[in-house]
C-alpha cells in the first residue's frame, strides 16, 4: 500500500512533494500554493475547501435578519492568510446593499484584539464577523466574552463557538468535510491521482442559533430563521 498524508498543516503539506495528499479544510488552497488550480490540482494534493469566499455575503445577511439594527461591522481577519483578507473583500463588496458599513480587526495577539473590539463597541449598532482561522480558534473564549461584554451580536462560520456561548454561526459541516476527504483518500489508495482529482467547495453547510446569547444582548431571533435552523441551544 503507497504511503499517504491525511491532514491540514501548511507546513507539511508544503515540505512533502513525494507522497499523496488530501486536505479536507483547507481555506485558500490556490492562494496558498497548495495546488495549481481547484478544477486541476497538480502535483500529489488535493482536497476539500472549508468555505467559498460568496458565503462572507452570506454572513453579513444573516447578521442583519438576527440583529436588524447593526449598521457596522467589524471583521476579525487573519492577514497571515490569503484567505483572510478575500473574504473581507468579499464581505466589503456585499456591504452597501444592506446599508452595512465594514471595519477589519487584525488578530496578531490577545492584546490587539481587546483593544480594538473595544474600541469598536464604543460607538453603537455594531456587530462582529468571525471567519474560520488560527487565531480565531486560539482566542474563541477571549472573542465570545469581548461579544458578550460589549454586547455585539456577532456570527461565526463554526459551530463550537456557539457551543462555547457565540451567538449565531454558519458554515460547512465539518464532519462531512472529513468524510469526503476519506473517499478522496479510498480512491487514491485505488490508483487515482490527486492532480486530477478536483479540489471541492462544500455542499452541506449548518446553521446554529444559541436563543440563551440572543437574551443576553436583547435579540429576538426572528421565528423564520429559527425555523431554518439545523441546531437550536436553549
Amino acid at each position: 500500500m503507497q504511503n499517504l498524508i491525511f491532514g491540514t498543516d501548511r507546513a507539511l503539506l508544503q515540505a512533502t512533494r513525494t507522497v499523496p495528499i488530501v486536505f479536507p479544510i483547507a481555506g485558500d488552497p490556490v492562494g496558498a500554493g497548495l495546488v495549481d488550480s481547484l478544477a486541476r490540482p497538480g502535483g500529489n494534493a488535493t482536497g476539500f475547501m472549508i468555505y467559498e469566499f460568496s458565503l462572507a455575503g452570506k454572513w453579513l445577511e444573516l447578521l442583519k435578519q438576527i440583529a436588524p439594527g447593526v449598521t457596522r461591522v467589524a471583521v476579525l481577519r487573519d492577514t497571515a492568510q490569503g484567505a483572510g483578507t478575500s473574504l473581507f473583500a468579499a464581505i466589503q463588496t456585499a456591504a452597501p446593499s444592506l446599508g452595512v458599513e465594514v471595519n477589519p480587526i487584525n488578530m496578531r495577539d490577545a492584546g490587539e484584539i481587546e483593544r480594538a473590539v473595544a474600541a469598536f463597541a464604543r460607538a453603537s449598532t455594531g456587530g462582529l464577523i468571525v471567519p474560520g482561522s488560527g487565531p480565531a480558534v486560539t482566542h474563541r473564549d477571549l472573542i465570545i466574552t469581548l461579544a458578550t461584554r460589549h454586547k455585539l451580536p456577532a456570527i461565526y462560520s463554526e459551530s463550537h463557538f456557539i457551543a462555547a456561548g457565540g451567538l449565531v454561526s454558519y458554515g460547512a459541516d465539518i464532519i462531512d468535510r472529513y468524510r469526503q476527504a476519506a473517499g478522496y483518500v479510498d480512491r487514491i489508495l485505488k490508483g487515482e491521482k490527486p492532480g486530477d482529482l478536483p479540489v471541492q467547495a462544500p455542499t452541506k453547510y449548518q446553521l446554529v442559533i444559541n436563543l440563551k446569547t440572543a437574551k443576553v444582548l436583547g435579540l429576538d431571533v426572528p421565528p423564520t430563521l429559527l425555523a431554518r435552523a439545523d441546531e437550536v441551544i436553549e
